[in-house]
């Protein structure tokens, strides 16, 4: 039986998202980002394919290393102007029933208490298809806007990711006991005190001594997306993710990151084959290989190579303005450079890439593979892809918006669900039950799960701490 392959949609609340240039295309609708219409009709059309969920990147900062400076990004549209992601997904939840929404905050510029609440009251108003990207930020802008000198030091990040995410399980999953909430009109007591608690927590970055605000809402905690591709943050998925977002461009980096994560997700006592893992992928389809390479072409003709250049030099660090478009770059001797060509060599190993190539790749879609064809096609190279790779399903970017998801819903989806490689309804409850196909809650083997029953397991400790009397002299 074929294996089932899910998909989300992969946008941001910008003009372009990965496909810098092609905001100008008379079809796309990117530029109506700030528009709600745009979005509620693009989380209808999700729903009609049976998406698992819509999954909504962010950064805070502009990308500023191209030419040293964040110009060609605004002429560009690259990911700037962007407006804030969270205020999409209520009115997105409102038309929709099923859909799950994946949104993205930076830990590193939100206290963790009001962010607790923030996500809460978001899965309240979902009804429980809330679920939460971590991300640590790698934007040196953003982290200037905030007042800091600079971006904190890679692998620390992820240390002071693993507290905050401390502090919100304890808010999520201990403060409130089940049972907690009475709503009993006839005594007039909406909620027992005596079930709920303060989490007194006292860390090195973190004091929250008080209670959660927000009674336990469907989840408790939403489900954790993230997507760290360093050794850092491939450790970090496989302790605390239960989404895993990755963007290899080749079917070998693919198989081996995916290895990698399942590998450490079960040294750290997890259920590997529980996480789902997803690859960013771009796909372009007509009724017709023929046509969907003719749609291609049209497409390519709109890419901006300043505007991939402002997205690869962000994404790297490296200022790609150094070098002439037409440089081989096996040739260019740094750590970032080199690791970059490997990562794209593996897709095409006879490939002399340059700056202009590595924009081509780009263009359309971001670091992520692209595949052209009508629908037998590119149903044919995604189960190959999960098959060879052990990968989960796909986030899928889009060349032109509504236009690339539109072809997905009508002409992708329905050869798939003919193969029996796609589901043909959704599973009722949250998006936790509808992923994972048990309950709400954080299974038991998830780290978050141990901070549950805080009110016993203070009592437990209580009970064990020894008695001190007070001295001779000062008793009655």
């Amino acid at each position: 039986m074929p294996r089932e392959i899910r998909l989300n949609a992969f946008d941001m609340n910008c003009v372009g998202h990965q496909s810098p240039g092609l905001w100008a295309h008379p079809r796309d609708r990117s530029w109506q980002y700030k528009d709600l219409e745009y979005w509620t009709d693009l989380a209808r059309i999700l729903e009609r394919g049976k998406f698992d969920g819509l999954f909504i990147a962010d950064v805070l900062g502009i990308y500023d290393v191209y030419n040293g400076n964040g110009e060609a990004a605004i002429r560009q549209a690259a990911q700037v102007p962007v407006n804030d992601p969270l205020q999409l997904i209520p009115p997105m939840a409102l038309v929709t029933e099923h859909l799950g929404f994946g949104l993205t905050a930076s830990l590193s510029f939100e206290h963790p208490y009001p962010f607790a609440r923030r996500l809460s009251t978001l899965d309240h108003l979902t009804k429980g298809r809330a679920g939460w990207n971590i991300v640590t930020s790698y934007l040196e802008s953003g982290a200037r806007n905030i007042g800091q000198q600079a971006q904190t030091e890679h692998d620390a990040r992820y240390d002071y990711a693993e507290e905050y995410l401390e502090v919100c399980y304890k808010l999520w999953e201990g403060s409130w006991e089940d049972g907690a909430v009475l709503r009993d009109r006839e005594r007039r007591i909406f909620s027992d005190p005596s079930k709920i608690h303060e989490i007194r927590h006292q860390g090195r970055h973190f004091q929250v001594p008080g209670i959660h605000l927000c009674e336990p809402s469907p989840q408790r905690t939403p489900v954790l997306y993230q997507a760290g591709a360093s050794s850092r943050g491939k450790q970090f998925a496989a302790e605390q993710a239960e989404c895993v977002f990755v963007a290899a461009p080749s079917k070998v980096l693919l198989k081996k990151t995916v290895a990698d994560i399942r590998r450490r997700a079960a040294e750290a006592g997890r259920d590997p084959s529980k996480l789902l893992i997803f690859n960013l992928q771009t796909v372009i389809l007509g009724e017709t290989d023929a046509q969907a390479k003719a749609k291609f072409e049209e497409y390519k003709s709109w890419v901006s190579y300043e505007g991939a250049m402002a997205l690869i030099s962000g994404w790297t660090g490296i200022d790609f303005s150094r070098f002439r478009p037409d440089e081989p770059l096996q040739h260019v001797h740094t750590n970032a450079i080199q690791s970059a060509v490997e990562a794209f060599s593996t897709a095409d190993p006879n490939k002399v890439w340059t700056p202009h190539e590595l924009a081509d790749w780009v263009g359309i879609g971001g670091f992520g593979p692209l595949f052209v064809g009508g629908p037998q096609t590119v149903a044919d190279l995604l189960q190959e892809w999960v098959e060879e790779t052990d990968v989960d399903g796909f986030n899928l970017a889009y060349a032109l918006t509504h236009e690339t998801f539109i072809d997905a819903v009508e002409l992708l989806v329905p050869e798939l669900q003919k193969r029996g490689a796609y589901k043909t309804d959704y599973v009722p409850g949250t998006l936790r039950e509808k992923l994972f196909g048990a309950g709400p809650r954080l299974p038991e083997s998830h780290p978050g799960s141990a901070w549950r029953d805080l009110g016993a397991q203070r009592q437990v400790v209580a009970a064990a701490e020894p008695v001190r009397l007070r001295p001779a002299a000062q008793r009655p």
